[in-house]
Formats: structure tokens, sequence, C-alpha cells
């Protein structure tokens, strides 16, 4: 991974005490060449915090993280300047980007000093908050500050000072090597504490692939749908694209998913000094490092003298040659049915591959329309060149990995409407008991050969027991469980393509013993 060198990590428990830690002597040796480089260009005493020199102890971490959490008003903090925002602190700078990339106070009483250590990026996996600080040159640090302490929360006009350009924190940042690398290994260590090493099963269906977003991309390419489930990372995989899955009232929240997995420090030791030895990241694929570690080398895989293999293809491939795609889109959408307000709906997706090819060949996926698309996000696997932002038509370059991978990720504005359209209401007659009503309308304006295969609305009350209800929709079958109440408008084998349906549901429910109720959640 170029560019990119870890200098700490940090993982602290869900409270905030820091369970593991690993530092890199050499980049740090790096840090501090640079620190007394740049004290030579850089005017001192203009700065509320000095430039950290030294990496803190675990104790100074623990107590900056816990002093950040009280300043910002949660883990990840606002993002946006608020009323409760001060000076100098990370919501400060009004950029959402400082939810995921923060920083941490330092306060050294002996020394009466304060210091500033960012950027520290934050990934929260399970009951672990995940640190890591990448190398970033000093001047950058101080670029950070002053947009901290500005009362304009920075310059918008394109100015460029030190040799850093300071009018968008976030896109400045995001295309910084180090940045994006420093998130993949936060990315890494997660799945390797928690134990989530799954990549898709894929079921063959023989029907054409029609109406996604990377469809159209790709120029419909031409491989068939599929549908795809969560298996573990040994298992083989077999073939191609698939259709659109819907996702309705999703919500993202600062508590952590609960698990009493513990941490295994033998494993994160042994893959942090397999992938990135001295610092540096090279290859952050957990099947990769195991599998060098249990089989090593042999002289059948040394690769030809004129070939460069690269960390992500430790082993060639022999046999039956291949490459596989499949396309997972997942649409969001916030649906208010009122003129005034309209809906808001996006699209996000993901490509893995299976290549299972000889020797180290380049791959060509052709890519059309990124304009037309309104693309806002596009990442790619370290096998990949990236091409030029901006142009219309391209293909990406890529040498692909031996089994499954994950080529890119891509989020962008969706121009067709959601596959359901509707509202529902609750109204609270009494403390215990409510009055709802679904009106719904699915598949509309969507023709043949798009089909949806099944549909379940589900009304859960995670705090309230569900004691009885009553209520008969105009389509489907209704079951309860103790928490929620789940309305199957169609099932799967009986899928619905061509046509346009509109489902009602009204009904009265009572509950038991609870505070909060939450909206439905439709898959």
């Amino acid at each position: 991974m170029p560019g990119c060198s870890i200098r700490a990590i940090w993982i602290l428990n869900n409270l905030d005490n820091v369970v593991y830690s690993r530092r890199f002597p050499v980049v740090e040796r790096r840090w501090r060449l640079a620190c007394k480089s740049e004290d030579n260009s850089l005017e001192e005493g203009k700065f509320q915090y000095s430039v950290l020199s030294l990496l803190p102890s675990d104790g100074e971490i623990a107590a900056a993280f816990i002093e950040r959490k009280q300043r910002e008003g949660s883990v990840r903090g606002y993002g946006l300047r608020v009323g409760l925002s001060l000076k100098g602190s990370d919501s400060w700078v009004d950029d959402p980007i400082t939810r995921h990339i923060i920083s941490l106070h330092i306060n050294k009483e002996e020394e009466a000093e304060n210091y500033l250590v960012w950027p520290v990026i934050l990934h929260i996996k399970g009951l672990y908050r995940i640190l890591i600080l990448p190398f970033l040159e000093p001047r950058y640090v101080k670029m950070y500050e002053r947009l901290s302490q500005r009362p304009d929360c920075g310059s918008s006009s394109g100015t460029v000072e030190n040799g850093v350009p300071s009018e968008n924190l976030s896109s400045n940042l995001l295309d910084l090597p180090c940045i994006t690398g420093a998130f993949m290994v936060a990315h890494a260590l997660g799945d390797v504490m928690t134990g989530d090493f799954l990549e898709p099963e894929v079921v063959v269906n023989p029907s054409p692939s029609v109406g996604g977003l990377l469809d159209s991309l790709t120029g419909s390419i031409g491989i068939s749908s599929i549908s795809a489930r969560a298996k573990p990372v040994a298992a083989p995989v077999a073939a191609a694209t698939m259709a659109g899955n819907a996702v309705v009232g999703a919500v993202t929240s600062d508590a952590p998913k609960s698990s009493s997995r513990p941490i295994d420090k033998d494993a994160l030791r042994t893959f942090i000094s397999s992938s990135m030895p001295f610092g540096t990241p090279l290859d952050l694929n957990f099947s990769n490092i195991s599998a060098i570690k249990a089989n090593g080398f042999s002289a059948s895989d040394v690769p030809p003298s004129d070939l460069k293999q690269p960390a992500w293809k430790p082993y060639l491939y022999r046999g039956k040659q291949r490459i596989l795609f499949t396309i997972h889109e997942t649409v969001y959408a916030a649906m208010y049915d009122r003129d005034e307000i309209p809906d808001t709906i996006s699209v996000s997706g993901q490509i893995n591959c299976r290549a299972e090819l000889e020797g180290l060949p380049d791959i060509s996926f052709p890519l059309t329309g990124l304009n037309t698309a309104r693309i806002e996000v596009l990442s790619f696997h370290p096998c990949a060149q990236v091409p030029e932002q901006g142009v219309d038509k391209q293909s990406l370059m890529f040498s692909p990995p031996l089994g499954n991978f994950l080529l890119l990720r891509y989020q962008a504005f969706c121009g067709l409407g959601p596959p359901i359209k509707g509202f529902y209401q609750l109204s609270m007659v009494s403390e215990d008991e409510g009055a709802f009503l679904f009106k719904l309308k699915l598949m509309e304006g969507y023709r043949s050969p798009l089909t949806m295969e099944f549909c379940t609305v589900t009304m859960p009350f995670p705090r309230r027991r569900v004691v009885s209800f009553d209520g008969n929709p105009s389509i489907g079958t209704v079951t309860t469980t103790e928490h929620s109440i789940e309305w199957k408008i169609i099932t799967s084998g009986r899928g619905v393509a061509g046509k346009s349906i509109e489902a009602t549901f009204p009904g009265t429910i009572r509950v038991f013993d609870g505070e909060n109720e939450q909206g439905p959640s439709c898959c």
C-alpha cells in the first residue's frame, strides 16, 4: 500500500480502557525527523497546541479519548458545528469527516504543555474502538489546528498554506493514501478481532441481470443474476451479477453491537506482523496471511523471473481458467409522503470478483456513464489502477489476487424511484394500545423483467412486548414475535413482475412494559 505508514494502533474497550496497542519505531523515527525539519519552517507561538514528537502512553490516550467524548458529546461526536461546540474541538471544524478522523488533546501537566495528536482514524467494531494514527507530515497537523480555531470554520477560498490546500478538509484528506490506507487497516483489524471473515456464496440464476446501476455502468456486459448469502471465506464461489435489494428505514447509531467475543491478542499480533511489517501495510487479506502461515512456499510457487508478483497474490493459480463477478446493490430511501419535502433515494453497491487465472494477467473492466450516473463515491481494491476522475467512458485495469475479493465499492444518487412507496402511521390511544395504518405501493414505475421476489415489512417494538394485535391486510400474511409484527406481502416463489400492487394494513396493537417505539423496517 504505497504512501501509507502507520505510527501506532490502539484498541479500547467499551469502558474506554486500552486493551491492546502497537507502535512502529521505524515510522516513529521518520516522524521525529519530520518534526525537527518542520520546526525550522513553522513559526511557533501562534498555536494553542504543540505537535507531539513522541507517542503518548496508553494511559494518556485513554484519558484523551474520554475527554474528547465528553467534549464532543458522544464517541463519534457531532461532526458539524452546533451550539455546544467549543473552539478547538473537532465539531468546530464543521466537517462530517471529524466523526471518523478525530483529534486527541494530550495534556502533560509536568511540562505545562498541551499537545495535539491528529489525524486519528476511529473505527467502532462490536464493543471496541479502534484508533489508527497514520504518518502525516506535521504541516498538516498545524493546518488542522488552524481550522479548529478559526471562527469561519476554515478557508473556502481555495488558498494554500505551507503547501497544504485548506478549502475542503474531507476531500483533501481522502485524497491522501495514508488516510485511506489507515481506514483499510482499521476495518481489517476489526474483522480479525470479531472473526468476520465472510464472503458471499453465490447461487446462479440463468435469467439476465437488468436494472441495476452497475448493469448500466458496465454496458450490460451480460452476466447472470444471482442471490447471495454469507459464507465462510474458505468456500468456493460460483458466478455472476445480482439484482438490487431495497432497504428502508436504515438507521446508524453510535451504540455498539453487542458481542461477547474476547479479543484474540495472539491473532492480532500475528496479523499485524505479517500484514504491515515495520508499519507499512502490504496485504490486509486475512486469507492470504493465514494461507502463507499454514502452507509456506515451495519451489513451484516461485513466479517467472520476468514477472513482478504483487503482495496480494502470494500464490499463482494453476488449472481451468475463469473470472466471475457478483454485483450487490442496496437502495436507501427516506420517504416523507409530503409534497413540500422530496423523498431522498441513494444506491450503494459493491462488485465482488473471483479470478482463477494463470500467471499475472491485467484485466480490463469497462465502465461507462459515470458522469450521468451521479456517482458520489468510488473506492477500489489495491490491485486496481484507478481511472481518472471526470472521464465518462473508461476501463478499470486490475491485476486480480487469487480467490474472492471486493473489487470496488460505489455510492450514487438513484434516478429510479424506490420499489416500495407509501406511508406508515402509529397513534397511541392509551399507554399500552395503539392504532396503526400502512398504505404501500409496490413496483410502481417498474416494468418486466424487473421482479420483486419477496417483500416483508417489520414493525418492531424492541422495548415492549407485543400482547396482541387485530387487523387484516389487503394482501399477504401476518405473524407476530415477542417484540415485532411481520407483514409478509410477497413470499419467496411468488414474485411480482410487470405490474404494481397496492397494499394496505390497518389494525390495532396492545403492548406491555416499554418506553419507545420505532418506525417500521422493510426488506
